[in-house]
C-alpha cells in the first residue's frame, strides 16, 4: 500500500536517481533473517536455497543491501555485476521506464565501485545467513577480459555462494563474443582454476539473443566443465512490438516484453543439456503464473528484477505465496517434483 502511494512520485523522477533512492532507503532498513526453509525450499549446486525466488544482478550493483533484500522474502540476493576496477558506466541518461509495457531499457555499461570497494562490504557480512551470489564482470578498456573474469573469481570467491559469470550484458562492446565456443572454454577454464578447489559454485549468464548452434555450443561446455547452472537469460537487444515513447532507445530491454523470449530460450536450453545442468530462469516474470511456468518449463530457480519497478517491495512474497498455491493446485509437493514437468 505505501509503494502504491510512493509510486507516482517516484515515477515523476529520472528511473537512475528513483533507483539511487531505493537502493538507500533499503541500506536504512533493518537486516531481517532469510527466508526459514519449507514447501519452496530447493538445493542447486550443492547450496540450500530456502525458496527459488532470487533478485536479479544489476538491482545491487554494489553489494549495499543484500540482506536487505534477503529481507524481502527473497531465497537469495545476486549483487554485482562488479569489475576489477571501478568505471563510471555509459553516458547518462541510461535507463528508462517503459510504463505502457512494464518493461525497462537499460545501456548501464557495468557501472560499479569496483572490486576493492565491493569486497570491504562482503567482508563486513562474513558469516551471516542467507545466499548471496556474486555477479563478476570485465572492465569496459580492459586488454585482458579474460584476465579480469579470472581476478573477480579469485577475489569474490571467499563472500560468494555461487559466482555468476556475465558475458551476456549486450551494452559492454565485444562482451557477448565471449560466449562464441572457443572463447567460452577458455574463459570458463581461467575462472574454475581462479575460484581454486572448494570454491563456490559457477554459474554462466547467458543471453536471449542466440542462434541454435550456439545454444548447443553453451550447454556442451556447460556439461564439460560441470557449471552449477545456466542463468538463462539477460536483456534482449531484439525489439518486440513496444507502445512506449521509449521503444527506441539503444540498450538491452527487459521486463513483460521478454517474458516469451526468455521462456522459449529456457526450454531450448533444456532441451539442449537434457536436465543435466540446473537452469535458473529470468526474463518477463512478474508473478506467480509466470514464475511457475518458468519452474514447469525447466527452471530450478527464478530471479527478477524489472517487475520490483512496477510491483513494489510486497511482490517477492506474493509470488511465493503465488507459486506454493500453484503447486499445491497441480499436486507436487516439493518445488523439486515440478522441475521441468510441462
Amino acid at each position: 500500500m505505501l509503494f502504491d502511494l510512493a509510486r507516482p512520485f517516484l515515477f515523476t523522477l529520472d528511473p537512475e536517481t528513483a533507483h539511487g533512492l531505493t537502493i538507500r532507503a533499503l541500506a536504512l532498513a533493518p537486516r531481517i533473517g532469510p527466508r526459514t526453509s519449507g514447501r519452496l525450499a530447493v538445493d542447486v549446486a550443492g547450496v540450500h536455497f530456502p525458496n527459488p525466488l532470487g533478485m536479479a544482478a544489476g538491482f545491487d550493483k554494489d553489494a549495499e543491501v543484500p540482506d536487505q533484500i534477503l529481507g524481502l522474502g527473497f531465497g537469495f540476493a545476486e549483487v554485482g555485476s562488479i569489475t576489477p576496477q571501478p568505471q563510471a558506466g555509459n553516458p547518462k541518461p541510461r535507463l528508462f521506464r517503459l510504463v505502457e509495457d512494464r518493461g525497462v531499457i537499460n545501456r548501464m555499461g557495468f557501472n560499479n565501485g569496483g572490486a576493492n570497494a565491493a569486497r570491504v562490504r562482503l567482508e563486513r557480512r562474513a558469516g551471516r545467513d542467507g545466499v548471496v551470489g556474486i555477479n563478476i564482470g570485465a572492465n569496459k578498456d580492459s586488454a585482458d577480459r579474460i584476465a579480469d573474469y579470472a581476478i573477480m573469481a579469485q577475489t569474490m570467491a571467499p563472500f560468494a555462494s555461487y559466482l555468476a559469470v556475465n558475458i551476456s550484458s549486450p551494452n559492454t562492446p565485444g562482451l557477448r563474443a565471449l560466449q562464441d565456443e572457443s572463447a567460452l572454454s577458455g574463459l570458463l577454464d581461467a575462472v574454475i582454476e581462479a575460484r581454486g578447489s572448494g570454491g563456490p559454485p559457477i554459474f554462466l549468464k547467458v543471453a536471449p539473443d542466440l542462434e541454435p548452434s550456439d545454444i548447443d555450443a553453451i550447454a556442451r561446455i556447460a556439461i564439460e566443465k560441470q557449471l552449477g547452472a545456466l542463468i538463462v537469460s539477460n536483456t534482449t537487444v531484439s525489439r518486440p512490438s513496444l507502445k512506449s515513447g521509449h521503444a527506441a532507445e539503444t540498450g538491452g530491454l527487459s521486463g513483460a516484453p521478454l517474458r516469451d523470449l526468455a521462456q522459449a530460450r529456457l526450454r531450448d536450453f533444456r532441451k539442449a543439456t537434457g536436465g543435466r545442468v540446473p537452469l535458473i530462469g529470468v526474463g518477463g516474470i512478474a508473478g506467480a503464473e509466470d514464475a511457475w511456468a518458468r519452474i514447469r518449463a525447466g527452471a530450478s530457480l527464478i530471479q527478477i528484477y524489472s517487475a520490483m519497478v512496477y510491483g513494489g517491495p510486497g511482490l517477492p512474497r506474493r509470488i511465493l505465496r503465488g507459486v506454493e498455491q500453484l503447486m499445491q493446485r497441480d499436486g507436487f509437493t516439493s518445488i523439486a517434483e515440478a522441475i521441468g514437468s510441462e
